[in-house]
């Protein structure tokens, strides 16, 4: 494969990268070999990248040099594009893969609405751990690993996939599902069509969907997990947890913490292993069926069309449908509501 190279110098003092460009028939017929790379030394500490057609993906944890590699493929995946076809297209964008100071900056911007000639054009960076990012695509998925700093970005039709990341994390998708795991810190994310997933994590979380369904497994923290088209389900939660849909059921085991759940259109189920300031669970369509320790001062406050739990050192008010008092002296509020089913305490 005959291939050339040569030094493009930057302006950035000190700072020089190394092109490489593919030259084959067609050119990355698989995903895996760059159209284009660089390499840049000296202190990195952010990366700025927008494209339109494209994914994004930044993986730190490298030494401290960085590098960026810009994938190219035509719109439509089936078509195979020579090397000269994508260089005369790429005429009808501005791409820019530069050093601004410690910012590794990427963009690939259309410079026309033609878009029967329009690339799909990705970038992916190796950087160092300590690196804050403001990624925007719309076009593709964002994947981000090993970071540490502030983190924002957007896109409009791709997943978002981000593993490994410690710090103010802001993400949002219009059009894709997003993955997260072993992440740490302040965590905003949110899509309006596709599920959320959220697995070995600690912090203050905000998830919400509006399209599809919310999975969580050992997270810890403040938990604010939200979809208004699918269901909310979990296992080994701890800290403070709001759960709510109003297009699906709420299934929660081993949570320790304060819980507020809730569904429109479905039944709550959630086993509590250590109480923590309150307990309110409610449906509107649906029963409530929860398993908790009841050997805590607890203050009752359960509605629904039929009530069953074990009252014991109980003082208060007890009716089919409604039962209001203490149990032990009372403490922790539980509130418990299913307005067109029953309610169920360790059955």
């Amino acid at each position: 494969m005959k291939r050339t190279q040569f030094l493009l110098t930057l302006l950035s003092a000190g700072t020089f990268a190394l092109i490489t460009l593919t030259s084959a028939g067609n050119l990355n017929d698989n995903g895996d070999t760059p159209y284009q790379v660089k390499t840049f030394s000296g202190k990195i500490n952010a990366v700025r990248a927008e494209t339109s057609g494209g994914s994004l993906t930044v993986e730190g944890g490298t030494d401290m040099n960085a590098k960026v590699e810009m994938y190219v493929r035509a719109n439509n995946w089936n078509d195979k594009l020579s090397k000269d076809e994508i260089a005369e297209r790429l005429k009808d964008y501005d791409i820019t893969i530069a050093q601004e100071g410690s910012t590794i900056v990427a963009t690939a911007k259309r410079k026309n609405n033609d878009w029967k000639r329009g690339l799909s054009i990705s970038f992916k960076f190796y950087t160092p751990r300590n690196v804050s990012t403001d990624l925007r695509t719309s076009g593709g998925s964002i994947h981000m690993a090993s970071l540490t700093g502030t983190q924002k970005f957007r896109t409009s039709g791709g997943s978002l996939n981000i593993s490994d990341l410690e710090g103010d994390i802001d993400g949002q998708t219009s059009g894709g599902s997003i993955h997260m795991d072993r992440c740490r810190k302040d965590i905003d994310l949110q899509t309006s069509g596709g599920s959320i997933e959220a697995k070995e994590s600690t912090g203050k979380m905000r998830l919400h969907t509006s399209g599809g369904s919310i999975r969580l497994s050992d997270v810890k923290g403040t938990i604010d997990a939200q979809t208004s088209g699918g269901s909310v389900n979990g296992e080994d939660i701890e800290g403070e947890i709001k759960a709510g849909t109003s297009g699906g059921s709420v299934r929660l085991a081993n949570v320790a913490g304060s819980i507020d759940a809730s569904t429109s259109a479905g039944g709550v189920d959630v086993s509590i292993a250590k109480l923590g300031e309150y307990v309110r669970l409610s449906t509107s369509a649906g029963s409530v069926r929860v398993k908790m320790p009841l050997d805590k001062g607890l203050t009752l406050n359960l509605s629904g069309n039929h009530i069953k739990i074990p009252l014991n050192n109980f003082s208060g008010d007890t009716d089919k449908d409604r039962i209001r008092g203490t149990l032990n002296g009372g403490g922790i509020p539980v509130t418990l509501s299913a307005s067109s089913g029953s309610v169920y305490v360790n059955q």
